[in-house]
């Protein structure tokens, strides 16, 4: 995966008033656009690939990256499709056992085609899912009470940033939430249940650009 090239503005500060002192109309406008551009792109993206891109990260937004950095050496390139859920396939599987005086079908049985996340997320994204599935998972297990609050910090201490968490909110004495995990072209999100020791979360399909919106999922 190629990491997106970090954003670093020729002004500084320091530089803006020098500039100022020459050319103060034309520093005073280049500075302002800079600004003001780098946070719209921040506000209309929202996903991974912004998170990472950030001009100045936070230490969450850095220990992000560097989870990325991670799955991206232990998983494959993006837009590798994704295998046939079971890795099987009609010639291959064993055929389902037949009951006493029943008559085994002769015509090969065709298998269902899949749907939902299971046909609309590449290798890549399911292959990064389980990396983000196990560490979330583990950490919600060890929440008592788990308020939306809650949630959050615990999701920020994972470095989950709060433009990633969509949808947070109590369900009776559990929280539910979405992850936006979308990069290089990928559509993966991740839908959580935080309920302590039966927390749970499962991958979900969220729209391939603009704002964070799922489109396919099955729910924890």
């Amino acid at each position: 995966m190629t990491q997106p090239t970090r954003s670093i503005s020729v002004f500084t500060p320091s530089r803006c008033g020098l500039a100022a002192a020459a050319i103060a109309a034309l520093a005073l406008t280049g500075c302002g656009s800079e600004q003001s551009g780098g946070g719209a792109r921040g506000e209309q993206s929202g996903n991974a690939v912004s998170t990472r891109s950030s001009p100045h990260p936070s230490p969450e937004q850095a220990a992000f990256t560097a989870l990325f950095d991670k799955f991206e050496k232990a998983c494959p390139a993006p837009g590798t499709p994704a295998k046939r859920p079971g890795g099987g396939n009609a010639d291959t599987e064993r055929p389902e056992s037949v009951a006493p005086g029943e008559i085994p079908p002769t015509d090969p049985i065709e298998p269902a085609p899949p749907t939902g996340p299971e046909a609309e997320l590449n290798a890549r994204d399911w292959c990064v899912s389980g990396h983000h599935e196990q560490r979330v998972v583990e950490a919600l297990q060890k929440l008592a009470d788990p308020t939306p609050a809650k949630v959050r910090k615990t999701l920020n201490g994972l470095g989950y940033t709060d433009d990633l968490i969509h949808a947070l909110k109590q369900d009776d004495e559990t929280t539910r939430f979405y992850l936006d995990l979308r990069e290089s072209g990928g559509r993966l999100c991740e839908s959580g249940l935080a309920a302590g020791k039966a927390s749970d979360i499962t991958p979900c399909v969220a729209a391939a650009t603009g704002p964070f919106k799922v489109t396919a999922e099955n729910r924890p």
